[in-house]
Order: C-alpha cells, then sequence, then structure tokens
C-alpha cells in the first residue's frame, strides 16, 4: 500500500488517501510517485504527491493542515506558535530552548510553552 496526500493550490495538505501498489505502477518510491499521482488525480482530481507512513522520504508523514515544502521535497507540520522557527530538517523550534530539566528531577518538572512571554513556563505534574 501506498499513501498520497492531496495538497490544494497553497500546498496545504487537504487529504491523505491509501492507493493500491498495483495503482502505483508496482514498483517503490520514487518510481511509484508519479504513476499514483496522476491515478489519484484521474479518481479525485487535484495535485497529489506521495507520502511515507514511516517517514522514509518526503520527512514526514503527511497530515492534514501539512504544508508540502517544494524547494525541500518535504511535508511540515502546521507551525505550533508564531515565534517558532523552521529548521533545514523540517522541525519547529522555539526561539529559546526547553529547559534541561523538563521531565526530569524529584518531583518531576515540565515546562510549557507561552507564546505571550516567548518563554517556558513550569507547570505543576498531573496527578
Amino acid at each position: 500500500m501506498a499513501h498520497f496526500a492531496r495538497i490544494d493550490e497553497n500546498n496545504i495538505v487537504i487529504q491523505v488517501i491509501v492507493v493500491a501498489d498495483s495503482d502505483c505502477g508496482g514498483g517503490q518510491y520514487p518510481d511509484s510517485d508519479p504513476i499514483g499521482a496522476a491515478f489519484c488525480n484521474n479518481l479525485l482530481g487535484g495535485t497529489w504527491k506521495q507520502t511515507s507512513y514511516n517517514n522514509n522520504f518526503r520527512k514526514n508523514y503527511a497530515g492534514i493542515g501539512y504544508i508540502y515544502d517544494a524547494e525541500n521535497d518535504m511535508f511540515v507540520a502546521p507551525q505550533p506558535y508564531p515565534s517558532w522557527i523552521l529548521d533545514a530538517e523540517g522541525e519547529w523550534q522555539p526561539p529559546i530552548p526547553i529547559p534541561k530539566d523538563n521531565g526530569v528531577g524529584d518531583p518531576l518538572k515540565f515546562y510549557q510553552w507561552n507564546e505571550d512571554t516567548i518563554n517556558w513556563i513550569e507547570v505543576l505534574e498531573a496527578k
């Protein structure tokens, strides 16, 4: 089975479907990509890109709302906060790294991003 993501005119993923290998020429990516995309287009219309459930290509498995970055040929998750920056690996990074004691200590410390202050705030452990 192969997975294909339909992208709109802004390269935002609007649909993800599973396609039989036989409808992708029976091969593997990258050979299966244009054949499967054409199959999806003939069936449902639109622009399609193959995505990897195991993240073997195009960085991330596409989900609805993800963005297809054509320049880097990868799917990128939606930006979690306006201040976060996309790195070269296609991952969103906060402007300030999460404190190193996140998830450790006695008692355990946890942090949550606060976009208003552009900083991490300590949150209480759920009981």
